[in-house]
């Protein structure tokens, strides 16, 4: 199964996930970039990222050239804003919704506190899918590796090749 994995992150942690779920997967990453990047440090990050987040914004994204149709699965992963998904991670979901619709769909949050199971109901919401074929929730993992998620993340990579095997088997 040819797997895409699109990802916002501002600190890293997503970006970290991404590379080691491309590795254990063997899928392609695809990073994406509001056109005009948020606060990255201080009150400034909070108070904009939060804002635009609690109001549901979707910025305009930087260009990209990744065709969706040759992937079978995509992977959305995503920092946790004010219990919501990052702004641009909205955006490309409203911009590739038609094609997002034929895809398998796996989810990963990142986040410092919590929230992430709303923002992940949220994305569900915004797919009109009732749930995810797999989801990861992961706090901080580039910024404070540990064990746990590892665990996490080899668990969600078994669950996704589960899942695949079950289609190869069924198709």
């Amino acid at each position: 199964m040819k797997t895409l994995i699109v990802y916002y992150s501002m600190s890293g942690n997503c970006e970290y996930v991404a590379g080691v779920l491309a590795e254990k997967l063997g899928a392609v990453i695809l990073r994406i970039e509001p056109e005009k990047a948020f606060p990255d440090s201080g009150f400034k990050k909070f108070f904009y990222g939060g804002k635009s987040a609690v109001m549901g914004e979707m910025p305009p994204l930087l260009p990209y050239d990744t065709e969706l149709s040759a992937y079978d699965r995509v992977i959305v992963g995503f920092p946790v804003w004010a219990s919501r998904p990052a702004p641009p991670v909205r955006t490309f979901i409203r911009d590739n919704l038609d094609a997002l619709k034929t895809k398998r769909l796996a989810v990963y949050a990142c986040q410092s506190g919590n929230g992430a199971k709303k923002a992940i109901a949220k994305l569900e919401a915004q797919l009109n899918i009732e749930a995810f074929d797999a989801e990861l929730i992961l706090i901080d993992p580039k910024a404070r590796p540990n064990g746990a998620n590892d665990t996490l993340i080899e668990g969600f990579c078994r669950l996704l090749e589960a899942t695949e095997s079950n289609d190869e088997a069924n198709g």
